[in-house]
């Protein structure tokens, strides 16, 4: 462009307004009624959308099978200390860090990576739980050429889309039902990582608002921590199980209890203890030690006790002849509930220092 014609380019240029001139008032406007009929219209679509998910989670079997997996996934890795690595684009990129925060709020350590700096590293052997439209792990492109055992579908589809909803592509029940099945899965996690997730939840917000609505109001109660016995996984090969089944068990165990069977539990600083120095291909019912504990050898406490006066117990327990025999390092208690059924274990550990134990052990 000659030199003359540009700067008489670049002079026009500057003459043109900063803002963009104001619209006559008497354009196109759209009548109210229109705008609270296109606003209802939004939410009966996205409404919809989640009546559809519920529906999928609450009768499919595939969906729920890869729920629970992706549950039991995210669990293991937290228990052995690893971290969820979230990604996602755009307006899915917002879902994906508010479930970050959600799970580092009840304690899972979690981080959100932008999809273009996974890019610059090796995630290939990654286990990978995907929310998407898709319904079909075999029709997903993010699991094409991975491992179907490191891949876990969670379908969150759409009845509609966006397109067909309002005729512009714009993200609102896809994220929608994205954002529902994400809140679910956090809170599953939850449930399944902590005895009372209110306390873990409390410990993340001591203050303002949130903390005041989750903090206790009185002594934590010992039910609060106690592992259900109904969660315990069964041991699969009940008729002689080895250490190995044990072992394999207790991996995807999320609380890492183990039940040889209805009888009988293993808790998890046992299964450390076998880990030692243990044959793999050695039975069970072999071990010398307190390994097995039979379900009438638990020591029953209520559920309705606070932590501190089943510590109280055990120490008055243990400097009596009544208590020196039993309430030793490994001793699990067996939580009492208001039908007076045994629904719930704590390791005595998990109450009372180790230290503490030993030391009352010398003395005794």
């Amino acid at each position: 462009m000659p030199l003359s014609l540009y700067a008489k380019a670049q002079e026009d240029f500057l003459r043109l307004p900063l803002t963009p001139p104001d619209f006559h008032d008497g354009l196109d406007k759209v009548p109210d009624d229109d705008i609270i009929k296109l606003a209802t219209h939004v939410i009966a679509i996205e409404r919809d959308a989640l009546t559809n998910l519920h529906n999928l989670y609450r009768s499919n079997l595939a969906a729920q099978r890869n729920f629970k997996q992706a549950v039991h996934v995210i669990c293991r890795t937290s228990r052995q200390g690893g971290r969820v690595i979230v990604s996602g684009m755009g307006k899915s990129g917002k879902i994906g860090q508010k479930f970050v925060a959600t799970l580092n709020s009840f304690g899972v350590r979690s981080a959100f990576l932008h999809p273009t700096e996974a890019m610059h590293g090796d995630l290939g052997m990654v286990g990978l739980v995907t929310v998407t439209s898709y319904d079909d792990a075999h029709s997903c492109p993010l699991f094409t050429g991975r491992s179907s055992s490191l891949c876990t579908l969670l379908p969150a589809p759409i009845p509609r889309t966006e397109v067909e909803a309002f005729g512009v592509p714009t993200p609102t029940s896809s994220t929608t039902t994205a954002l529902a099945l994400t809140d679910a899965l956090a809170l599953a996690l939850a449930h399944q990582l902590h005895a009372s997730p209110s306390a873990i939840f409390h410990h993340y917000h001591p203050g303002g608002a949130i903390g005041a609505s989750v903090a206790p109001t009185g002594p934590q109660l010992i039910g609060s921590i106690a592992t259900k016995v109904d969660d315990v996984p069964l041991i699969g090969n009940r008729s002689n199980p080895t250490i190995l089944d044990a072992f394999l068990t207790a991996a995807s165990s999320a609380s890492g209890w183990v039940r040889p069977s209805l009888e009988t539990i293993i808790a998890p600083r046992q299964i450390q203890r076998i880990g030692r120095r243990a044959d793999l291909n050695q039975s069970l019912s072999s071990l010398k030690d307190a390994i097995v504990i039979e379900k009438g050898d638990w020591i029953s406490i209520p559920a309705a006790n606070s932590i501190q006066e089943a510590k109280d117990w055990i120490l008055h327990m243990r400097q009596s002849s009544r208590g020196r025999t039993f309430l030793e390092p490994g001793t699990i208690l067996g939580i009492v509930d208001a039908q007076q059924c045994v629904s719930g274990v704590v390791e005595i550990e998990e109450i009372m220092d180790e230290d503490q134990l030993q030391q009352q052990s010398q003395r005794i």
